[in-house]
């Protein structure tokens, strides 16, 4: 991963009010914390960071972090968390995890699958499993995003963490039988044959029920005709 330039500016202000005028005038929260100092509180700039995030494919981001004032010109640090608005989308809060060129560091990484499955061309339907995966290497090594070729997977195919394809450097933390993707039939087929059965069970349970009641109204009028004739008899004894 290429780390890329990114100013930053010492903050002196906190609390919720302080932190809002702060967002109003164009200005993002943010801290910077790891290597041998003390975690710092400082602000971006709101187009600058909107803009580095647009041009990432991931919030994994290594930064060159330039604090003004500071001792240090420049302090290598990868983004560690980000604090969207819920409604507006926009970043409220970030941080910053200083790290050293030659020391792995963990990140969770997202995967992007490429090219589309021949099992769903035939009518399957590709699943995430895990869309994010445990990866662990130098900060220079780490991927934006974990690439993966889908293309050959045929229907009822599944991906485990053991197969997923790493650059180099790179390694994948976690059990290697776990499943990632898989290319599954469509539900709505493996639904309808129970429901299908269901119906046509139902269809014959009304059927017998019918027969049954015509069986009972075609005796009843033998029934009648018999106790008719005998009371008439008795009548005549």
């Amino acid at each position: 991963m290429k780390s890329v330039p990114l100013t930053a500016y010492t903050r002196s202000v906190a609390g919720r009010n302080a932190v809002n005028k702060l967002r109003a005038a164009g200005r993002v929260p943010t801290v910077i914390y790891g290597g041998k100092t003390a975690s710092q509180t400082l602000e971006l700039n709101q187009r600058e960071l909107d803009k580095l995030i647009a041009h990432s494919a991931s919030e994994n981001i290594l930064v060159d972090l330039a604090i003004e004032g500071d001792a240090r010109p420049v302090r290598l640090a990868l983004v560690q968390e980000v604090q969207h608005d819920p409604i507006s989308g926009s970043v409220l809060h970030i941080d910053f995890h200083e790290v050293s060129p030659t020391e792995k560091v963990t990140v969770m990484v997202p995967v992007e699958t490429v090219g589309t499955p021949v099992g769903v061309k035939d009518g399957g339907v590709l699943e995430h499993v895990l869309h994010k995966l445990k990866v662990r290497a130098l900060p220079a090594d780490l991927p934006e995003v974990l690439a993966v070729d889908v293309s050959d997977m045929v229907l009822n195919k599944v991906l485990h963490l053991g197969e997923i394809p790493t650059p180099a450097g790179v390694e994948i933390l976690g059990d290697k039988n776990v499943p990632v993707l898989s290319v599954a039939a469509p539900r709505t087929e493996v639904e309808a044959t129970p429901a299908e059965g269901e119906a046509a069970a139902g269809a014959a349970e009304v059927e017998m029920i019918k027969e049954k009641k015509g069986d009972d109204a075609a005796a009843a009028p033998d029934a009648k005709k018999g106790g008719d004739k005998g009371a008439a008899k008795a009548e005549k004894k």
